[in-house]
């Protein structure tokens, strides 16, 4: 559908928008680090808890993977503990260190994330099955994977259209962000 709304991670914002013109919900002009963790929430979440704020935001969700082809770097799986980062630096219940890659493989919060479903999906034989989301479209090498959010809230998606603010449906979640200290943040010993 035309009026579609897609949420991936920020990297593709400009692509998505310019190439299928359609709205995205970050871009590499998204300046607002709240939403930024929001999204991060989003695909680092377990798959019902992701899709009960995604289905608010969005109708479809895009990933990008390389790991399928014998590339790993740069795809979506990478940024993971990033994601988390970002997430948890908003959203406290969101404990960043549960998300890491190493030498064994990845964290248990990792492979029970949308992104890692999304990401690994039909690809991986320990991927289950994906239950709140369709696949739509993945490409011949399966680096572009896009998935339908299933039972999309129309109401939220009619407010969004109007507001330019996030839906009523989420106030319960927004109220649990806290606003990103960037002084602060940047501040802490490492």
């Amino acid at each position: 559908a035309e009026d579609a709304r897609v949420l991936s991670w920020w990297d593709y914002g400009y692509q998505i928008n310019g190439l299928a013109n359609r709205t995205t919900l970050a871009d590499g002009n998204t300046w607002n680090h709240e939403h930024i963790a929001l999204i991060g929430k989003c695909l680092m979440s377990p798959e019902e808890e992701g899709w009960k704020i995604i289905r608010h935001l969005a109708d479809y969700v895009l990933v990008w993977s390389s790991q399928h082809i014998g590339s790993g770097s740069g795809d979506d799986l990478m940024k993971c503990p990033h994601m988390a980062r970002i997430g948890g630096s908003v959203f406290k219940d969101m404990d960043p260190k549960r998300y890491y890659i190493n030498k064994q493989g990845i964290s248990q919060a990792i492979f029970d994330s949308v992104l890692y479903k999304l990401h690994s999906f039909r690809l991986s034989e320990s991927v289950p099955e994906v239950t709140y989301f369709e696949e739509a479209y993945t490409s011949s090498h399966n680096m572009v994977r896009i998935f339908a959010v299933k039972d999309v809230d129309e109401e939220s998606k009619d407010f969004c259209k109007t507001h330019r603010e996030y839906p009523p449906a989420l106030k319960p979640i927004i109220a649990k962000a806290k606003a990103f200290d960037q002084k602060a943040h940047w501040g802490q010993a490492r």
